[in-house]
């Protein structure tokens, strides 16, 4: 280190200790920062939430982080260092690893003749902060630093190291990343599988087609009594729950993944901007990808309020939301972690009620589900129809398995987990085109219970045709590997889940699956309603084909009453008159499963993008739901 570098260090440093031990709050008023009665009121908000008076002044934007970081170093009597001024020393760096750099928010800068110089972005905690150092470090002084810069140098310096331990976080035995990895076993089996249906086809069609129904029969069959159950399970009015502040309420880190957004940044500024929640307890991150110009142009032309922030994840061998979402977790340091979509508005609420839950719930639920419902339900016919499905699954199906004590596959958005718990489960799988559903089973086979909560957050009803079979094929394919991944060891799964799980998980699944796959052997019995010849004919009896449409029709009037009855507990009761007309909605999933299969085989990780913005909300208001 060079005499001149020296000597203007320790010129700022003996400046700093001027006014050491002064109260912040009182520097920021003396240097005419912060005027008197903002700084009441940031005090009596920090006293409120049990926060620092820096921390409120900051979130509240009632002084800039610079100025209080200057205040902060005065008090202290600490160094300040800025990366664009004095850039940490490379030599220095790795006396600490990153991950331990970001969790405790330090970052070794400098050495001052044998004086190591570590910057933190947390004055307060640097004392607890010392025994955990190693103790080869040598003499340690505290610096002050922003967060933003101690990021940056971490990102530049092991980005590319963290990035590739995103990948990898789940286990080899947990994660699909060997799906495209073919053994001579597996070859073997799916060879032999084609084989066979090759020769039945030949040799034996009706058998083949015979056996297809069965399976398409008793999917059928097992799906409808999994949601009259899940509807059974439901009480008829549920609690009304108040959204109170716990009486410690913790931080709260939401992760907000963005991928080629062009016009959806501003309104997510304004709609996250609604939360109720103390914003110096709130740390929103933007997740960005390094290679998407386009999403990083858009932002740099929108002002984002001081308690969010961006973090642009490396580019690797794969560019997927779980990814994202596993690289820029290790940037947060919430007590609850949350992830909202780009469209999404939240109850204003929400988080506040998530917050009061976790409080009151044992430690062994480790995960909340929002309801998800949409603000343009009326744009389209396809808009109407996805809008009474999403009632049915968040209203009905979900916490109905809930209650019934079965794995609560997860919404991609509006879920919040415990930290401790995500890091239990190691994160999210970065190859899982669906790392919701197969996060959700993870959660479940170690322990954790998933309880669903009724805050509401509204967001883009995708109402394209081809986009909506883009998105969909998606989801089928994550549900079909998230299947395989956690049944290809089935004992390990029983010994985890237990029996009522386990086969909870089967149903779920697998009628899901079969269902689509399989949807056009049933749709063969309008060839006898047209006086068309069927390749069953030989065995089709009177009887039979009563019986079989018997099936057909109570089948379409359980999906007709689990509509009605997702509907009567939504704000959408407008909707009812387009129930029944679902019966020419979920044919689309067959056309996405047949599209989700052929990616499994060419690229089973090709995450296929839903673009947001294109829909508005049906009237202004819509996209915000009501509190409470």
């Amino acid at each position: 280190m060079s005499e001149h570098r020296l000597h203007l260090a320790e010129a700022k440093l003996a400046q700093a200790k001027a006014r050491r031990g002064q109260p912040i709050s009182h520097i920021l008023m003396e240097e005419g920062r912060v005027a008197p009665t903002e700084m009441l009121g940031a005090m009596a908000e920090a006293s409120r939430i049990g926060q620092s008076v820096p921390q409120v002044v900051v979130a509240e934007a009632i002084a800039s982080r610079e100025e209080v970081l200057e205040a902060q170093a005065q008090h202290f009597g600490a160094l300040v260092l800025r990366r664009r001024d004095s850039p940490p020393d490379p030599a220095v760096i790795d006396r600490l690893p990153p991950e331990f750099c970001l969790e405790h928010g330090v970052l070794p800068w400098m050495r001052v003749g044998d004086t190591l110089l570590l910057a933190t972005s947390r004055p307060d905690d640097f004392p607890d902060l010392l025994p955990l150092l190693p103790p080869d470090i040598g003499p340690v002084v505290m610096a002050l630093a922003l967060e933003a810069d101690i990021h940056a140098e971490i990102s530049a310096r092991a980005g590319a190291r963290l990035a590739e331990a995103a990948e990898t976080w789940v286990p080899d035995e947990d994660s699909c990343r060997d799906l495209n990895r073919m053994t001579p076993r597996t070859r073997m089996l799916a060879i032999g599988a084609g084989l066979l249906c090759l020769v039945l086809l030949l040799l034996a069609p009706r058998l083949l087609f015979g056996a297809a129904l069965l399976l398409a029969l008793g999917s059928l069959v097992l799906a409808q009594l999994m949601k009259l159950a899940a509807l059974a399970a439901l009480p008829r009015r549920a609690p009304p729950v108040h959204a109170t502040l716990p009486a410690d309420p913790p931080l709260v880190s939401i992760l907000v993944p963005l991928f080629r957004e062009e016009d959806i940044a501003q309104t997510l500024v304004k709609r996250l901007s609604r939360l109720s929640y103390p914003k110096a307890l709130l740390d929103v991150v933007l997740v960005l990808e390094a290679e998407d110009q386009l999403t990083r142009e858009t932002l740099s032309r929108t002002r984002l309020p001081p308690w969010m922030r961006t973090i642009a994840v490396p580019p690797g061998r794969i560019t997927t939301k779980p990814r994202a979402l596993n690289y820029a977790y290790r940037f947060t340091r919430g007590q609850i972690v949350g992830i909202y979509d780009a469209e999404d508005a939240p109850a204003p609420d929400q988080i506040t009620r998530v917050a009061g839950h976790f409080a009151r719930a044992p430690a062994e639920v480790g995960c909340l589900q929002g309801i998800l419902d949409y603000y343009n339900p009326r744009a389209n016919w396809l808009s109407r129809c996805f809008t009474i499905e999403y009632a049915s699954w968040f209203r009905i199906l979900l916490p109905g398995l809930s209650r019934l004590g079965f794995v609560v596959p997860l919404g991609g958005t509006t879920v919040f987990f415990r930290r401790a718990v995500l890091e239990k489960v190691c994160g999210w799988d970065a190859h899982n085109v669906t790392e919701d559903a197969d996060l959700g089973v993870r959660l479940a086979r170690h322990g954790f219970r998933t309880e669903l909560i009724s805050s509401v957050t509204r967001e883009e009803a995708n109402n394209r045709f081809w986009p909506w079979i883009k998105q969909r094929s998606r989801w089928l394919k994550g549900y079909g590997i998230t299947w395989w991944v956690h049944t290809r060891n089935p004992r390990r799964l029983w010994r985890d889940l237990g029996p009522k799980r386990f086969v909870g998980v089967q149903l779920l699944f697998l009628t899901t699956l079969v269902q689509f796959a399989l949807a056009p052997v049933l749709w063969s019995f309008w060839l006898i309603l047209m006086g068309l010849p069927h390749p069953l004919d030989p065995h089709l009896s009177r009887p039979l084909i009563l019986g079989l449409t018997t099936l057909f029709l109570s089948a379409e009037a359980v999906s007709i009453l689990i509509g009605l009855a997702a509907l009567a507990r939504s704000p959408h009761r407008a909707l009812f008159a387009w129930v029944p007309t679902l019966f020419a909605y979920f044919p689309l999933g067959t056309l996405a499963i047949y599209k989700a299969l052929w990616e499994t085989l060419r690229n089973p990780f090709y995450w296929d993008k839903t673009q947001h913005g294109r829909s508005a909300p049906d009237r202004p208001g819509s996209d915000l739901p009501p509190e409470g």
